[in-house]
């Protein structure tokens, strides 16, 4: 009896603290978070989501609770969340990764409120990823949504599932001299350019500026061996990009450091979509582009550190390009 009592009133103070001046309720929602939405196909929310933050909106689409959670429980497959609400249909509205201490994106008008509709919600890139030598990889954020209908019957849970997409990316770029020759990755400039550090509560890029990704990371790998046995010393750099959409013309531009000379200069997303296999061929742009979210690129030079034209490798997938001009 006491466990019974004990559990009761814990039910009747979730539902008070989100609605003072309503009854008390024994009903609400128990939310399932997955994240399936790639190319493998399979549920792996508990390995790559470490702080989750979900907004509740009523049948008038108005903010009423939201929940945090940023605890060692969300590497559990079998968690679930489960938040009492009156009877009603509601919207619940996920992101994961926006209140982790690491974080890379934040509301830049606040998190909402009482009363707040949720089509003021929206996201922004915050300015550490976007500095001149960022110091770590961006912050992988997720975003999900589901609507619901909770009934009147009390002690019963309305079981839902929220959907997650993954918005950030990183990509990773090898130059490696057909002769032979180490690749320094100093002596080049490596940048992406983009205007996606702005979504709407739709999860929507909305235009707000072209922005400049800089490599969080450069370095050299062995790229193989030439017919003598000597390593090929390959230069590579990393960047983290936010959502990618096929609305949008990002480039990605290579340059010499010691002259300003264009090493290659050519639209992203042409490259990335050069990956789909035929497998895939019924697949959407913007899918293809959602599912796959670590990109490595390699391209060959020539002897005058330009991009020799005629193929690049793209997740170990070697593409011929025919159309070069840039």
């Amino acid at each position: 009896m006491a466990v019974t009592a004990i559990t009761a009133l814990m039910a009747i103070s979730s539902c008070n603290a989100i609605y003072d001046d309503l009854p008390e309720c024994v009903t609400g929602a128990r939310l399932r978070f997955i994240y399936d939405y790639n190319m493998e196909y399979a549920n792996s929310f508990m390995r790559n989501v470490d702080c989750l933050t979900v907004y509740f909106y009523d049948t008038d689409g108005k903010h009423v609770a939201t929940r945090i959670v940023n605890g060692p429980e969300l590497a559990d497959e079998n968690y679930r969340m489960i938040v009492d609400l009156p009877a009603g249909d509601y919207r619940a509205i996920a992101y994961g990764g926006i209140d982790c201490d690491k974080a890379s994106f934040a509301h830049p008008n606040g998190a909402p409120e009482a009363g707040d509709h949720y089509t003021s919600l929206s996201l922004k890139m915050n300015p550490e990823p976007l500095a001149a030598k960022p110091e770590k990889a961006m912050h992988d954020l997720f975003w999900g949504t589901v609507d619901f209908t909770i009934t009147e019957t009390l002690g019963e849970y309305t079981e839902a599932t929220v959907e997650m997409i993954k918005d950030t990316n990183n990509i990773r770029i090898v130059l490696q001299h057909v002769n032979g020759k180490p690749v320094d990755p100093t002596m080049f400039k490596w940048e992406i350019i983009d205007d996606n550090t702005l979504m709407d509560h739709k999860n929507l890029v909305v235009k707000n500026g072209n922005v400049t990704y800089n490599p969080w990371t450069t370095g050299t790998t062995v790229g193989g061996f030439m017919d003598n046995g000597d390593e090929i010393t390959d230069g590579y750099a990393e960047l983290s990009v936010g959502r990618l959409v096929t609305t949008n013309s990002p480039q990605l531009r290579i340059t010499r450091v010691k002259d300003g000379g264009t090493v290659l200069d050519y639209p992203l997303l042409r490259l990335l979509m050069q990956l789909r296999s035929e497998k895939y061929a019924d697949m959407p742009p913007q899918e293809f582009l959602d599912r796959e979210s670590d990109w490595s690129m390699l391209f060959l030079l020539n002897e005058n550190d330009v991009w020799h034209k005629t193929e690049i490798i793209v997740n170990d997938w070697t593409v011929r390009v025919n159309d070069i001009e840039q």
